[in-house]
């Protein structure tokens, strides 16, 4: 019959007591490797909306792109089956695996519901729909969310700007000891590769970023723009676990392709990613426990900002905006609850316009040249030290310089969405796909 190319999907393999959806790719990735004739890109790691308040942790979707004999294909979904059975852990009630195979040309339907699953909530039925529309092979289990990741994944063809993610394993029988990354071997991979990587370290909390903190088989994770450039960081890092496998995944992160839609105040609905711009109505003030507050206006509507206390010294940023200042609010959509209305959760801002910042004080005096005071209303102003009085007199306008600047303003680096475009990504776009290098994984 020939060969046939293949996308394969998945999500949702992870849960709080470990695994991860990464890790297992890697090892389907070996099982599946006597199978392949040709492996057509790098793993796909798609990250979608980072709002949805049932993600997953990373809320990634993975898929593999390769071609295959024509009589192999019906074991894939059985094989991939045994292997989730196996590797997941199916009593925890919020680990809901799904696994999709699509054969051939990816289906225009599939396309835009991938599109929509990076910036806004798309529910579950609709993906079912679709899968059993197109007649796709699939595999779930629990509630079935699995299954929209897995074919947002395979949806997602990183046509756009993409960078890569070198991902390193630890042993599963390891995972709930101390990784054991040494700090200064990453400080000098950040400083040996430059803007070739992004977000390995947070300067302000004086953190690593590369390395994870739970109980999963990830060792650390190296982002950049091409996979020379991860697996070359790579070669820097050490630690105390040891490598037990490790593989390069073309990514959307670092894109900030979930705010690519620009909204007005009354289009937004819970839980988006959406771009606005606007105007500072309500001057920040800080509420307990320590997030900065703020409201915006389009002329039509007004809503509630909010740039919470895990952001870091970006709410100090937030402080100094004033009302009249413009900007773009780049923002995830909180629902309104019974203490709140609806409210944007600020993950960064470009300020366009900055208003002038008008202090008002009393004149001086044309006899002593000490401050007046205001005699009443009406009445002018009388110096309270020599007894002069000015009816004509009017309060002194200072313009005070703003501590803003015109630009893009983000969170601390540990504070951003994977998504995230950091500064060190602004203006670049990646478009073409780099082709398979010899050695992208291992083993």
């Amino acid at each position: 019959m020939g060969s046939e190319s293949v996308s394969l999907g998945m999500d949702d393999i992870d849960s709080p007591t470990g695994g991860c959806t990464t890790h297992f790719a890697s090892l389907l990735v070996e099982r599946l490797e006597p199978l392949i004739e040709e492996w057509k890109d790098y793993p796909h790691l798609i990250r979608l909306n980072p709002n949805i308040p049932y993600r997953t942790r990373g809320n990634g979707g993975v898929c593999l792109n390769f071609t295959i004999d024509s009589n192999e294909i019906g074991e894939i979904i059985p094989l991939v089956t045994g292997m989730v059975q196996k590797y997941a852990d199916l009593k925890y009630p919020n680990t809901n695996p799904g696994v999709a195979i699509v054969n051939g040309e990816i289906p225009s339907t599939l396309k835009s519901f991938s599109q929509k699953a990076v910036w806004r909530t798309v529910p579950k039925s609709l993906a079912f729909r679709i899968a059993d529309e197109h007649q796709i092979d699939y595999f779930t289990h629990g509630n079935g969310r699995g299954l929209v990741g897995a074919l947002a994944a395979i949806g997602h063809g990183l046509e756009g700007d993409h960078t890569y993610e070198y991902l390193a394993y630890r042993k599963m029988s390891e995972t709930h000891e101390d990784r054991g990354v040494e700090k200064s071997s990453v400080e000098t991979m950040n400083a040996k590769m430059g803007n070739r990587t992004f977000s390995n370290l947070d300067l302000t909390n004086d953190t690593m970023l590369i390395e994870p903190h739970g109980p999963d088989p990830v060792l650390y994770g190296i982002r950049g723009e091409e996979p020379q450039d991860v697996i070359e960081a790579a070669s820097y890092i050490k630690s105390s676990q040891e490598i037990d496998r490790w593989m390069v995944f073309r990514t959307n992160q670092g894109t900030g392709e979930h705010l690519s839609h620009h909204f007005s105040i009354d289009e937004l609905r819970p839980y988006m990613s959406a771009s606005l711009t606007a105007e500072i109505v309500e001057a920040p003030h800080i509420i307990s426990g320590g997030h900065a507050i703020f409201a915006v206006s389009d002329s039509k509507h007004s809503i509630q900002c909010a740039a919470y206390e895990p952001t870091g010294d970006f709410r100090w940023d937030v402080m100094k905006l004033r009302v009249g200042d413009k900007l773009t609010i780049h923002s995830g959509v909180r629902p309104q609850s019974h203490s709140y209305d609806i409210t944007l959760n600020v993950e960064g801002m470009l300020i366009n316009q900055l208003a002038d910042h008008v202090e008002y004080s009393n004149p001086l005096c044309d006899h002593c040249n000490r401050r007046m005071k205001s005699a009443g209303k009406d009445k002018g102003f009388k110096c309270p030290h020599c007894g002069h009085r000015e009816r004509e007199h009017k309060k002194v306008e200072h313009h005070v310089p703003r501590e803003l600047q015109l630009g893009y303003y983000l969170p601390r680096p540990g504070a951003q969405r994977h998504l995230t475009r950091p500064h060190s990504r602004v203006g670049k776009q990646n478009l073409f796909s780099t082709k398979l290098i010899e050695i992208w994984h291992n083993p």
